[in-house]
Protein backbone atom coordinates (compact mmCIF):
# COMPACT_ATOMS: atom_id res chain seq x y z
CA UNK A 1 0.00 0.00 0.00
CA UNK A 2 2.47 2.34 0.95
CA UNK A 3 4.10 1.79 -2.50
CA UNK A 4 1.26 2.23 -4.29
CA UNK A 5 0.86 5.33 -2.67
CA UNK A 6 4.05 6.96 -3.30
CA UNK A 7 3.84 5.56 -6.88
CA UNK A 8 0.37 7.32 -7.90
CA UNK A 9 1.67 10.47 -5.84
CA UNK A 10 4.87 10.56 -7.96
CA UNK A 11 2.66 9.48 -11.06
CA UNK A 12 0.65 12.59 -10.51
CA UNK A 13 3.45 15.07 -9.47
CA UNK A 14 5.10 14.08 -12.84
CA UNK A 15 2.54 14.61 -14.88
CA UNK A 16 1.80 17.93 -13.20
CA UNK A 17 5.29 19.02 -13.86
CA UNK A 18 5.09 17.84 -17.56
CA UNK A 19 1.49 19.82 -18.27
CA UNK A 20 2.92 22.98 -16.29
CA UNK A 21 6.60 23.09 -18.13
CA UNK A 22 4.43 22.53 -21.72
CA UNK A 23 1.20 24.58 -20.98
CA UNK A 24 4.91 27.01 -19.96
CA UNK A 25 6.30 26.45 -23.32
CA UNK A 26 3.15 27.05 -24.97
CA UNK A 27 2.37 30.02 -23.73
CA UNK A 28 5.57 31.65 -24.42
CA UNK A 29 5.57 30.20 -27.87
CA UNK A 30 2.29 32.34 -27.95
CA UNK A 31 3.86 35.15 -26.92
CA UNK A 32 6.43 34.87 -28.87
CA UNK A 33 4.76 34.77 -32.07
CA UNK A 34 2.35 37.81 -31.08
CA UNK A 35 5.40 39.31 -30.96
CA UNK A 36 7.55 38.17 -34.17
CA UNK A 37 3.62 39.89 -36.20
CA UNK A 38 4.19 42.69 -34.04
CA UNK A 39 7.30 42.90 -35.37
CA UNK A 40 6.69 42.11 -39.21
CA UNK A 41 3.94 44.72 -39.41
CA UNK A 42 6.54 47.34 -38.41
CA UNK A 43 8.56 45.97 -40.82
CA UNK A 44 5.79 46.03 -43.75
CA UNK A 45 5.19 49.86 -42.51
CA UNK A 46 8.28 50.77 -42.84
CA UNK A 47 9.15 48.95 -46.20
CA UNK A 48 5.74 50.29 -47.19
CA UNK A 49 6.93 54.15 -46.71
CA UNK A 50 9.35 53.52 -49.30
CA UNK A 51 8.49 55.40 -52.58
CA UNK A 52 9.64 52.90 -55.83
CA UNK A 53 9.52 49.69 -53.23
CA UNK A 54 10.55 47.02 -55.92
CA UNK A 55 13.69 49.39 -57.04
CA UNK A 56 14.56 50.14 -53.22
CA UNK A 57 14.50 46.19 -52.19
CA UNK A 58 16.49 45.76 -55.45
CA UNK A 59 19.28 48.00 -54.43
CA UNK A 60 19.34 48.39 -50.65
CA UNK A 61 18.08 45.31 -48.51
CA UNK A 62 20.28 42.52 -48.01
CA UNK A 63 17.86 39.40 -47.42
CA UNK A 64 19.81 37.43 -45.10
CA UNK A 65 20.97 40.38 -42.79
CA UNK A 66 18.20 39.68 -40.16
CA UNK A 67 16.43 36.49 -41.24
CA UNK A 68 13.29 38.62 -42.63
CA UNK A 69 12.11 37.09 -45.85
CA UNK A 70 10.64 39.97 -47.97
CA UNK A 71 7.38 39.27 -51.23
CA UNK A 72 6.00 41.82 -52.75
CA UNK A 73 2.74 40.52 -54.50
CA UNK A 74 1.01 41.64 -57.66
CA UNK A 75 -2.87 42.39 -57.73
CA UNK A 76 -3.58 39.15 -59.47
CA UNK A 77 -1.56 36.88 -57.22
CA UNK A 78 2.22 37.12 -59.41
CA UNK A 79 5.05 37.31 -57.45
CA UNK A 80 6.93 40.87 -58.10
CA UNK A 81 9.82 40.03 -55.41
CA UNK A 82 11.12 37.74 -53.26
CA UNK A 83 14.01 38.21 -51.29
CA UNK A 84 15.41 34.55 -50.95
CA UNK A 85 14.01 32.87 -54.33
CA UNK A 86 13.33 33.72 -57.89
CA UNK A 87 10.15 35.62 -58.26
CA UNK A 88 9.80 34.75 -61.84
CA UNK A 89 9.76 30.99 -60.95
CA UNK A 90 7.25 31.27 -58.52
CA UNK A 91 4.17 30.08 -58.40
CA UNK A 92 0.79 32.49 -58.30
CA UNK A 93 -0.10 33.65 -54.57
CA UNK A 94 -3.64 34.94 -54.58
CA UNK A 95 -4.12 31.58 -52.65
CA UNK A 96 -1.98 32.18 -49.78
CA UNK A 97 -4.31 33.39 -46.83
CA UNK A 98 -2.65 35.73 -45.75
CA UNK A 99 -2.85 37.34 -49.02
CA UNK A 100 -6.48 36.41 -49.18
CA UNK A 101 -6.68 38.45 -45.97
CA UNK A 102 -4.84 41.47 -47.07
CA UNK A 103 -7.13 41.84 -49.86
CA UNK A 104 -10.18 41.84 -48.59
CA UNK A 105 -9.09 43.87 -44.57
CA UNK A 106 -6.32 45.40 -45.32
CA UNK A 107 -3.77 43.33 -43.63
CA UNK A 108 -3.75 39.34 -43.09
CA UNK A 109 -1.32 36.66 -41.03
CA UNK A 110 -0.76 32.82 -40.96
CA UNK A 111 1.36 30.62 -39.54
CA UNK A 112 2.23 27.14 -41.91
CA UNK A 113 5.58 25.54 -43.67
CA UNK A 114 6.81 27.10 -46.34
CA UNK A 115 7.28 25.37 -50.10
CA UNK A 116 9.72 27.69 -51.12
CA UNK A 117 12.49 27.82 -48.27
CA UNK A 118 10.98 24.39 -46.52
CA UNK A 119 10.53 25.68 -42.85
CA UNK A 120 8.11 27.03 -41.11
CA UNK A 121 7.29 30.48 -40.96
CA UNK A 122 5.38 33.41 -39.38
CA UNK A 123 3.73 35.43 -42.13
CA UNK A 124 2.50 39.32 -42.10
CA UNK A 125 1.01 40.82 -44.99
CA UNK A 126 -0.75 44.06 -46.20
CA UNK A 127 -2.41 46.10 -49.24
CA UNK A 128 -0.57 49.06 -50.32
CA UNK A 129 -1.43 52.16 -51.84
CA UNK A 130 -1.22 50.89 -55.66
CA UNK A 131 -3.23 47.62 -54.65
CA UNK A 132 -0.30 45.06 -54.78
CA UNK A 133 0.65 43.34 -51.63
CA UNK A 134 3.57 43.23 -49.66
CA UNK A 135 4.59 40.46 -47.00
CA UNK A 136 7.05 39.71 -44.92
CA UNK A 137 7.94 36.42 -42.77
CA UNK A 138 10.64 34.48 -40.38
CA UNK A 139 11.13 31.17 -40.59
CA UNK A 140 11.34 28.78 -37.28
CA UNK A 141 14.84 28.40 -37.01
CA UNK A 142 14.82 31.92 -35.95
CA UNK A 143 12.48 30.83 -33.12
CA UNK A 144 14.16 27.77 -32.62
CA UNK A 145 17.67 29.37 -32.07
CA UNK A 146 15.85 31.06 -28.54
CA UNK A 147 14.08 28.22 -27.36
CA UNK A 148 17.48 25.60 -27.53
CA UNK A 149 17.93 27.68 -24.55
CA UNK A 150 14.91 27.02 -22.84
CA UNK A 151 15.13 23.06 -22.84
CA UNK A 152 17.67 22.94 -21.01
CA UNK A 153 16.55 24.86 -18.12
CA UNK A 154 13.01 22.88 -18.80
CA UNK A 155 14.93 19.48 -18.20
CA UNK A 156 16.98 20.71 -15.31
CA UNK A 157 13.63 22.24 -13.63
CA UNK A 158 11.89 19.07 -14.68
CA UNK A 159 14.44 17.16 -12.53
CA UNK A 160 15.13 19.34 -9.51
CA UNK A 161 11.62 20.14 -8.96
CA UNK A 162 10.29 15.53 -9.79
CA UNK A 163 13.30 15.17 -7.21
CA UNK A 164 11.63 17.46 -4.67
CA UNK A 165 8.25 16.04 -5.19
CA UNK A 166 10.10 12.18 -4.65
CA UNK A 167 11.65 13.32 -1.49
CA UNK A 168 8.13 15.25 0.04
CA UNK A 169 5.92 12.21 -1.26
CA UNK A 170 7.88 9.95 0.63
CA UNK A 171 7.63 11.71 3.30
CA UNK A 172 3.61 12.20 3.10
CA UNK A 173 3.34 8.93 2.30
CA UNK A 174 5.39 7.71 5.35
CA UNK A 175 2.90 10.29 7.41
CA UNK A 176 -0.17 9.06 5.84
CA UNK A 177 0.27 5.56 6.41
CA UNK A 178 2.59 5.23 9.93
CA UNK A 179 -0.40 5.81 11.67
CA UNK A 180 -2.52 3.14 9.64
CA UNK A 181 0.25 0.85 9.97
CA UNK A 182 0.56 1.17 13.68
CA UNK A 183 -2.73 0.53 14.17
CA UNK A 184 -2.02 -2.92 13.39
CA UNK A 185 0.94 -2.72 15.70
CA UNK A 186 -0.18 -0.55 19.36
CA UNK A 187 -3.68 1.22 18.77
CA UNK A 188 -3.19 3.07 21.96
CA UNK A 189 -0.05 4.89 20.51
CA UNK A 190 -1.23 5.80 17.51
CA UNK A 191 -3.18 9.30 19.68
CA UNK A 192 0.25 9.89 20.34
CA UNK A 193 1.14 10.58 16.58
CA UNK A 194 0.52 13.71 15.02
CA UNK A 195 -1.66 13.06 11.69
CA UNK A 196 -3.16 14.85 8.93
CA UNK A 197 -6.62 16.00 10.01
CA UNK A 198 -8.59 14.26 7.40
CA UNK A 199 -7.88 10.85 8.87
CA UNK A 200 -8.00 11.87 12.68
CA UNK A 201 -11.86 10.76 12.69
CA UNK A 202 -11.26 7.69 11.42
CA UNK A 203 -8.35 6.87 13.59
CA UNK A 204 -10.39 8.42 16.62
CA UNK A 205 -13.37 5.78 15.60
CA UNK A 206 -10.92 2.81 15.36
CA UNK A 207 -10.10 3.87 19.20
CA UNK A 208 -13.32 4.11 20.13
CA UNK A 209 -14.00 0.88 18.38
CA UNK A 210 -10.84 -0.85 19.93
CA UNK A 211 -11.62 0.75 23.59
CA UNK A 212 -15.61 -0.68 22.90
CA UNK A 213 -13.79 -4.31 22.06
CA UNK A 214 -12.16 -4.11 25.17
CA UNK A 215 -14.88 -2.70 27.64
CA UNK A 216 -17.27 -5.67 25.78
CA UNK A 217 -14.45 -8.22 26.39
CA UNK A 218 -13.85 -7.83 29.66
CA UNK A 219 -17.69 -7.17 30.11
CA UNK A 220 -17.82 -11.24 28.48
CA UNK A 221 -15.53 -12.27 30.80
CA UNK A 222 -16.81 -11.09 34.06
CA UNK A 223 -20.62 -12.45 32.56
CA UNK A 224 -19.29 -15.86 31.71
CA UNK A 225 -17.39 -16.11 35.47
CA UNK A 226 -20.67 -14.74 37.08
CA UNK A 227 -22.92 -17.35 35.31
CA UNK A 228 -20.47 -20.25 36.28
CA UNK A 229 -20.45 -18.70 39.92
CA UNK A 230 -24.25 -18.36 39.92
CA UNK A 231 -25.27 -21.73 37.92
CA UNK A 232 -22.69 -23.49 40.45
CA UNK A 233 -24.53 -22.41 43.77
CA UNK A 234 -28.06 -24.18 42.92
CA UNK A 235 -26.32 -26.90 41.30
CA UNK A 236 -23.97 -27.35 44.39
CA UNK A 237 -27.35 -27.58 46.75
CA UNK A 238 -28.79 -29.78 44.67
CA UNK A 239 -25.94 -32.05 44.36
CA UNK A 240 -25.43 -31.64 48.22
CA UNK A 241 -29.37 -32.76 49.41
CA UNK A 242 -29.46 -35.23 46.61
CA UNK A 243 -26.45 -37.05 48.41
CA UNK A 244 -28.05 -37.08 51.89
CA UNK A 245 -30.79 -38.35 50.63
CA UNK A 246 -29.20 -41.08 48.42
CA UNK A 247 -27.23 -42.00 51.13
CA UNK A 248 -30.17 -42.69 53.51
CA UNK A 249 -28.55 -39.82 56.19
CA UNK A 250 -32.15 -38.14 55.72
CA UNK A 251 -34.93 -39.42 57.11
CA UNK A 252 -38.24 -38.68 57.39
CA UNK A 253 -39.02 -34.99 57.66
CA UNK A 254 -35.31 -34.21 56.54
CA UNK A 255 -36.03 -35.74 53.70
CA UNK A 256 -39.13 -33.69 52.99
CA UNK A 257 -36.90 -30.47 53.39
CA UNK A 258 -34.69 -31.08 51.35
CA UNK A 259 -36.55 -32.54 48.55
CA UNK A 260 -38.34 -28.72 49.22
CA UNK A 261 -34.98 -27.36 48.53
CA UNK A 262 -33.64 -29.27 45.97
CA UNK A 263 -36.94 -27.96 44.24
CA UNK A 264 -36.32 -24.64 45.17
CA UNK A 265 -32.76 -24.46 44.12
CA UNK A 266 -33.96 -25.98 40.59
CA UNK A 267 -36.54 -23.19 40.32
CA UNK A 268 -33.91 -20.60 41.14
CA UNK A 269 -31.33 -22.65 38.42
CA UNK A 270 -34.23 -22.61 35.62
CA UNK A 271 -35.27 -19.11 36.27
CA UNK A 272 -31.48 -17.76 35.90
CA UNK A 273 -31.13 -20.15 32.85
CA UNK A 274 -34.07 -18.61 31.28
CA UNK A 275 -33.11 -15.06 32.05
CA UNK A 276 -29.52 -15.75 30.93
CA UNK A 277 -31.23 -17.12 27.29
CA UNK A 278 -33.10 -14.30 27.03
CA UNK A 279 -30.18 -12.16 27.12
CA UNK A 280 -28.07 -14.03 24.88
CA UNK A 281 -31.73 -13.47 22.26
CA UNK A 282 -31.53 -9.86 22.97
CA UNK A 283 -28.08 -9.76 21.70
CA UNK A 284 -28.23 -11.34 19.32
CA UNK A 285 -31.51 -9.23 17.38
CA UNK A 286 -30.72 -6.65 15.07
CA UNK A 287 -30.74 -2.93 16.10
CA UNK A 288 -34.44 -2.83 13.91
CA UNK A 289 -36.89 -5.10 16.00
CA UNK A 290 -40.66 -5.74 14.45
CA UNK A 291 -42.95 -2.62 15.86
CA UNK A 292 -46.65 -2.05 16.78
CA UNK A 293 -48.96 -0.02 18.59
CA UNK A 294 -48.57 -0.89 22.24
CA UNK A 295 -50.48 0.91 24.90
CA UNK A 296 -48.45 0.91 27.66
CA UNK A 297 -51.59 1.39 30.26
CA UNK A 298 -53.43 -1.80 29.14
CA UNK A 299 -49.67 -4.04 29.95
CA UNK A 300 -49.18 -3.07 33.19
CA UNK A 301 -52.70 -4.10 34.23
CA UNK A 302 -51.73 -7.29 32.97
CA UNK A 303 -48.15 -7.29 34.36
CA UNK A 304 -50.10 -6.53 37.85
CA UNK A 305 -52.32 -9.47 37.47
CA UNK A 306 -49.68 -11.54 36.66
CA UNK A 307 -47.37 -10.49 39.13
CA UNK A 308 -50.31 -10.67 41.83
CA UNK A 309 -49.26 -14.12 43.58
CA UNK A 310 -46.02 -12.80 44.30
CA UNK A 311 -46.79 -9.38 45.41
CA UNK A 312 -49.35 -11.07 48.26
CA UNK A 313 -46.46 -13.45 48.78
CA UNK A 314 -43.70 -10.80 49.86
CA UNK A 315 -46.72 -8.81 51.45
CA UNK A 316 -46.37 -5.82 48.95
CA UNK A 317 -49.39 -3.78 47.23
CA UNK A 318 -48.87 -3.02 43.74
CA UNK A 319 -51.56 -0.39 41.72
CA UNK A 320 -51.37 1.08 38.20
CA UNK A 321 -51.89 4.83 37.59
CA UNK A 322 -51.92 7.08 34.86
CA UNK A 323 -53.64 7.07 31.55
CA UNK A 324 -53.72 5.29 28.13
CA UNK A 325 -50.42 6.03 26.35
CA UNK A 326 -49.65 4.12 22.79
CA UNK A 327 -45.84 3.81 21.69
CA UNK A 328 -44.60 2.09 18.58
CA UNK A 329 -42.64 -0.51 20.37
CA UNK A 330 -41.89 -4.79 20.34
CA UNK A 331 -44.82 -6.10 22.33
CA UNK A 332 -43.53 -8.88 23.77
CA UNK A 333 -40.38 -6.44 24.77
CA UNK A 334 -42.95 -4.07 26.35
CA UNK A 335 -44.31 -7.17 28.70
CA UNK A 336 -40.51 -7.95 29.72
CA UNK A 337 -39.57 -3.98 29.89
CA UNK A 338 -42.67 -3.79 32.55
CA UNK A 339 -42.96 -7.69 34.13
CA UNK A 340 -39.05 -7.05 35.38
CA UNK A 341 -39.54 -3.35 36.59
CA UNK A 342 -42.11 -4.73 38.64
CA UNK A 343 -40.43 -8.26 40.15
CA UNK A 344 -37.88 -6.12 40.62
CA UNK A 345 -39.82 -3.80 42.71
CA UNK A 346 -41.64 -6.22 44.85
CA UNK A 347 -38.78 -9.04 45.61
CA UNK A 348 -36.72 -5.94 47.01
CA UNK A 349 -39.39 -3.68 48.40
CA UNK A 350 -40.06 -4.24 52.55
CA UNK A 351 -43.16 -6.62 54.16
CA UNK A 352 -46.34 -4.08 53.74
CA UNK A 353 -44.56 -1.83 50.88
CA UNK A 354 -46.35 -0.81 47.94
CA UNK A 355 -45.75 -0.45 44.08
CA UNK A 356 -46.77 2.08 42.30
CA UNK A 357 -46.65 1.72 38.19
CA UNK A 358 -47.34 4.90 36.69
CA UNK A 359 -48.48 5.68 32.57
CA UNK A 360 -47.80 9.23 31.20
CA UNK A 361 -46.68 11.61 29.32
CA UNK A 362 -43.34 13.78 30.01
CA UNK A 363 -41.91 16.88 27.54
CA UNK A 364 -44.49 14.88 24.98
CA UNK A 365 -43.00 11.76 25.84
CA UNK A 366 -44.85 8.58 27.02
CA UNK A 367 -43.13 7.17 30.29
CA UNK A 368 -43.67 4.28 31.96
CA UNK A 369 -42.41 4.60 36.01
CA UNK A 370 -42.10 2.05 38.38
CA UNK A 371 -41.78 3.55 42.16
CA UNK A 372 -41.33 1.33 45.33
CA UNK A 373 -40.75 1.34 49.00
CA UNK A 374 -37.93 -0.66 49.04
CA UNK A 375 -34.57 -0.95 50.28
CA UNK A 376 -33.51 2.00 48.09
CA UNK A 377 -30.18 2.21 46.01
CA UNK A 378 -27.44 4.25 47.12
CA UNK A 379 -25.54 6.95 44.70
CA UNK A 380 -22.38 4.83 43.88
CA UNK A 381 -24.69 1.56 43.49
CA UNK A 382 -26.98 3.16 40.75
CA UNK A 383 -24.43 3.84 38.36
CA UNK A 384 -24.59 -0.28 38.05
CA UNK A 385 -27.36 -1.81 38.94
CA UNK A 386 -28.01 -2.51 35.72
CA UNK A 387 -24.61 -4.18 35.06
CA UNK A 388 -25.66 -8.22 34.61
CA UNK A 389 -25.57 -9.73 37.67
CA UNK A 390 -24.72 -6.85 40.03
CA UNK A 391 -26.71 -6.96 42.96
CA UNK A 392 -27.23 -4.32 45.80
CA UNK A 393 -28.07 -6.62 48.38
CA UNK A 394 -26.70 -10.04 47.35
CA UNK A 395 -27.95 -11.96 50.52
CA UNK A 396 -31.33 -10.67 50.03
CA UNK A 397 -31.17 -11.44 46.10
CA UNK A 398 -30.57 -15.04 47.08
CA UNK A 399 -33.49 -14.88 49.59
CA UNK A 400 -36.15 -13.40 46.98
CA UNK A 401 -35.08 -16.12 44.20
CA UNK A 402 -33.23 -12.78 42.24
CA UNK A 403 -30.72 -13.92 39.16
CA UNK A 404 -29.29 -10.41 38.76
CA UNK A 405 -30.34 -10.13 35.47
CA UNK A 406 -33.89 -8.33 35.26
CA UNK A 407 -32.44 -4.84 35.23
CA UNK A 408 -29.82 -5.79 32.82
CA UNK A 409 -33.01 -6.91 30.65
CA UNK A 410 -35.04 -4.11 30.97
CA UNK A 411 -31.48 -1.75 30.04
CA UNK A 412 -31.38 -3.86 27.07
CA UNK A 413 -34.77 -3.51 25.73
CA UNK A 414 -34.83 0.19 26.67
CA UNK A 415 -31.72 1.03 24.13
CA UNK A 416 -32.79 -1.37 21.32
CA UNK A 417 -36.04 1.26 21.23
CA UNK A 418 -33.69 4.10 21.64
CA UNK A 419 -35.40 4.94 24.94
CA UNK A 420 -34.18 7.26 28.11
CA UNK A 421 -33.76 5.75 31.27
CA UNK A 422 -34.22 7.59 34.69
CA UNK A 423 -33.58 6.39 38.20
CA UNK A 424 -33.96 8.14 41.38
CA UNK A 425 -33.58 6.18 45.02
CA UNK A 426 -32.52 7.28 48.27
CA UNK A 427 -31.38 4.21 50.75
CA UNK A 428 -34.03 3.19 53.05
CA UNK A 429 -36.89 5.17 51.53
CA UNK A 430 -37.11 3.38 47.92
CA UNK A 431 -36.50 3.19 44.08
CA UNK A 432 -37.86 4.71 41.12
CA UNK A 433 -37.18 4.10 37.56
CA UNK A 434 -38.76 5.58 34.25
CA UNK A 435 -38.63 4.98 30.93
CA UNK A 436 -39.43 7.51 28.25
CA UNK A 437 -40.23 6.74 24.70
CA UNK A 438 -40.05 8.70 21.86
CA UNK A 439 -43.18 10.20 20.81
Amino acid sequence: MRKKIHKNLVGIAALAIILTIGLTFWAYFMMLQKQIFQDLQTDVHVLASSDYIVDTLEQNYDANADGLRITLISKDGSVLYESKGNASKMENHMERPEVQQALKNGEGKATRRSNTIGTLSFYYAEKLDNGCIIRVSRDIPYVAKLSVYLIPEGIAIFAGIFVLCLILGHIMTKRFIEPIEMLAVDVEKVSEMQTYPEIQPFIETINQQHRELKRNSKMRQEFTANVSHELKTPLTSISGYAELIESGIAQGEDTVRFAGEIHKSSQRLLTLINDILRLSQLDSVEECVDTEPVDLYEMALNCQDMLEMQANKHQVVVRVKGRSEVVQANRRMMDELIYNLCDNAIRYNRVGGSVNVTIGEEAQHPFVSVKDTGIGVSKEDQERIFERFYRVDKSRSKQTGGTGLGLAIVKHIAVMHKAELKIESELGKGTEIKILFNA
